[in-house]
């Protein structure tokens, strides 16, 4: 196992800030595809503007994302684009607790990247 230098870091970080950042809500592990995404009421995935970070990490503002009601927000992911695009990833694990959303409602993400390396 290799440990990467900051300047590594830092340009895998880029690359990622260059895709695109657009932050979706999923009901159900999204895997490698971006499955399960939220559909109906006025849901869209909301964009992120990650900062140009240091050392590899940064931190955007929050997003807020509207939810339709009777949902069950289970996974965050992030996508290259508003609609369609590439799916990204999802955080590593699932929301705990999950969040239902009997009403309607607006479901707030912080949203961060950080790019590790271990030795």
């Amino acid at each position: 196992t290799m440990a990467l230098s900051n300047t590594a870091l830092q340009t895998l970080y880029t690359a990622l800030k260059g895709m695109g950042a657009y932050v979706s809500a999923h009901t159900a592990d999204p895997g490698t595809t971006g499955a399960s995404e939220v559909t109906g009421g006025s849901y869209a995935r909301q964009s992120a503007a990650l900062p140009a970070g240091s050392n590899g990490a940064g931190t955007a503002a929050a997003v807020n994302i509207p939810i339709p009601a009777g949902t069950t927000v289970k996974w965050v992911g992030v996508w290259t684009a508003a609609t369609g695009g590439t799916f990204v990833g999802a955080h590593t694990a699932e929301l705990s607790p999950n969040l239902p959303f009997p009403v309607a409602g607006t479901l707030t993400v912080q949203v961060g990247e950080v790019i590790t390396s271990t030795p």
